[in-house]
């Protein structure tokens, strides 16, 4: 049914399914489940793309532009949902935005799952769901109001995360996968006192992705390296991707039986990494669900571990022949569901390349961006997916909006000279905008800084500023103005790693 409304002194042309009118509601127009349409009228207006997962690029680019994508088919795969991918029309997850010339936004935005998917060009905005649906939410006016409101009406549908995470510090950066007990033994030592309260070990204590128990360079046990770091006064954490298996592993040649499937039978790619594509759990069947159960109750109950970094989760959303006939994002959140109870209400758990709407009222905190690499830029690369810290610094400003759903986190900051090729204004970019953020977590081994960066390191850690938004990428912390229009303008790039 299509029909006129009017958002504030403007009037669309909106079409919907069914018969069922708009409904108004605080800040804007409630349109009914199916598919939207809308003449928008605002021209060569500047149009907002939200990536589907962490790792997806996020931002605004005018509609006369070439959409915002990954290229890379093996990438998209792993960064982005390659269902709905369109290199010739700008097209968004869950939410979308235009800019028309008197600064004004008009935002249309899904209230629920199935696979919400938006669509625009120079004269229609268009919304639909792969499967089922909710209602939309549309809004016309100031920026950050529209999409204030947004948010407020997708969390009292979908819910909120009420974990704070603190001050966290991550293996990660410092030693990726080369991670070993007595490495981590020293580290744990040296943070003793410091002001974080949580080390989280990331990837390279498992066996392999898919065998969660440890592997030969942690002799002693995950338990007793959670007790460590119990005994120096700070929460456990542990990295996890739960949702996936690596081909070579055990559980692999085991447990065929828990693997998604597609219409030919063989297990589902759901991404690349570790040199090779990867497989997904069918997390709708009760064999893969009680997998997961046993999994988090020894990382939690056994162990010790209530900060669980949770990793490419967007494998349980992949298509895929499951067990039960449900959507792909309901099959993710029941997958997340479970990791919650079994759990617990008090673990804090950190969704990362994680589709934000099926994680709400689940995860605690999101990753919002690709991983900081110690490098801005790079020339060989101009995926904006890639692990690179202009990147992330991108795909997390246009992300800011989802605060009030959960804790929005940026990765890491640096203040490391070692193996460090960031400028000093770069590195204080990433530390302000986690500060912005309110989520700060850190990678740098404490023996690694020298005397003064371990004093900055400190003082920052300690500092809580008080934060205004002076507009899309100026804010004040304290009253110091910090505008990070320069770090998301492309022509600041620096596309040779030289610092």
């Amino acid at each position: 049914m299509a029909q006129l409304v009017d958002l504030g002194d403007h009037r669309f042309a909106v079409e919907v399914e069914g018969e069922a009118p708009p409904e108004p509601v605080d800040g804007g127009l409630l349109l009914p489940p199916g598919r939207v349409a809308l003449l928008h009228g605002l021209g060569d207006a500047l149009f907002y793309r939200h990536g589907h997962n962490s790792w997806s690029p996020c931002g605004w680019r005018r509609l006369s532009a070439e959409p915002l994508r990954i290229e890379n088919p093996e990438r998209r795969l792993t960064a982005d949902d390659p269902v709905w991918d369109d290199p010739a029309r700008h097209h968004s997850s869950a939410v979308a935005a235009l800019q028309g010339a008197d600064g004004r936004v008009l935002l249309l935005g899904a209230l629920g799952l199935d696979v919400p998917r938006l669509s625009a060009d120079l004269d229609t905005l268009a919304g639909w769901y792969e499967r089922a649906g909710a209602p939309w939410f549309l809004a016309y006016g100031d920026e950050e109001q529209v999409f204030a409101d947004y948010a407020r009406h997708l969390g009292a549908r979908m819910g909120r995360g009420n974990g704070r995470a603190g001050n966290v510090w991550c293996s990660w950066y410092a030693y990726y996968e080369d991670i070993t007990e007595a490495r981590l033994a020293e580290d744990v030592a040296a943070l003793r006192g410091l002001p974080f309260d949580v080390v989280q070990v990331d990837d390279g204590w498992e066996r392999a992705v898919g065998d969660w128990e440890a592997n030969a360079k942690f002799p002693a046990g995950m338990r007793a390296l959670a007790g460590r770091i119990a005994e120096a006064g700070l929460r456990p954490g542990l990295w996890l991707a739960p949702f996936i298996v690596h081909p070579g592993s055990r559980t692999a040649r085991e447990r065929p039986e828990l693997l998604l499937r597609g219409d030919d039978g063989a297990p589902v790619v759901a991404g690349h990494n570790w040199g090779t594509g990867y497989w997904a759990l069918d997390l709708t069947l009760p064999a893969a669900q009680e997998h997961l159960r046993e999994m988090v109750h020894r990382v939690v109950g056994e162990w010790g571990f209530t900060y669980l970094k949770l990793d490419f989760l967007q494998a349980g959303a992949v298509p895929g022949v499951r067990f039960a006939d449900v959507g792909r994002e309901e099959a993710y959140r029941t997958g997340l569901r479970i990791i919650r109870e079994a759990a617990g209400p008090e673990a804090y758990l950190l969704a990362s390349g994680a589709p934000l709407l099926p994680s709400l009222g689940l995860a605690d905190g999101v990753r919002s961006g690709p991983d900081v690499a110690p490098m801005w830029e790079h020339y060989a690369t101009r995926d904006p997916s890639d692990a690179l810290a202009r990147n992330a610094v991108v795909n997390t400003v246009h992300r800011l909006w989802q605060k009030p759903l959960l804790e929005v986190d940026p990765d890491v900051v640096y203040f490391r000279s070692r193996l460090n090729l960031l400028t000093e204004r770069q590195q204080r970019w990433l530390r302000d905008l986690a500060d912005v953020c309110g989520f700060r977590a850190v990678s740098d081994p404490p023996g690694w800084l020298r005397p003064d960066e371990l004093r900055s390191m400190t003082a920052y850690l300690q500092a809580r500023p008080e934060v205004r938004r002076l507009g899309r990428y100026r804010f004040a912390l304290d009253g110091r103005e910090v505008d990070l229009t320069a770090a998301v303008s492309p022509e600041a790039e620096q596309r040779y790693p030289i610092a």
